[in-house]
């Protein structure tokens, strides 16, 4: 099953909107909560960081009998160091994200840390590309 989102840059009220859906179908699916809350975790973070830092993205979410595929691919400025990137407390939100209480620079590194595979793609000036995998039961 795949599962297809638009994302809006900057529209913060519709942030969450993708992790909300992914997580009913999870429940629906009978996944184990705590899988369903690390999927979750890793998606939200990825999604808010599309519209705190880009024009536009996309995200698909596959589903298979064993595992979840995500894929978020936006249109941005890209990440130019991706190892500081990955660090915690390293943010390169603007300080009106900042005031909206995001970009403390958490998150990359709570999707690392919730994924079971992360894999991150970025040109500068052009966007990222994000894949994630979580697996139902260990691999």
């Amino acid at each position: 099953m795949k599962l297809n989102f638009q994302v809006e840059g900057g529209n913060f009220a519709k942030a969450g909107a993708a992790s909300s859906e992914v997580k009913k179908m999870l429940k629906q699916l009978g996944v184990p909560p705590m899988i369903i809350r690390r999927i979750v975790v890793a998606l939200y973070e990825a999604e808010v960081n599309i519209v705190a830092h880009a024009q536009q993205g996309v995200i698909s979410v596959d589903l298979h009998h064993d595992k979840v595929e995500i894929e978020l691919r936006d249109k941005g400025p890209g990440i130019q160091d991706i190892s500081r990137a990955m660090q915690e407390g390293f943010s390169t939100a603007s300080e009106e994200v900042r005031a909206m209480g995001f970009g403390a620079g958490m998150g990359l590194p709570n999707i690392k840390k919730n994924a079971d595979k992360l894999h991150i793609e970025s040109q500068v000036g052009e966007g990222t590309t994000v894949y994630i995998t979580n697996y139902f039961a260990k691999p």
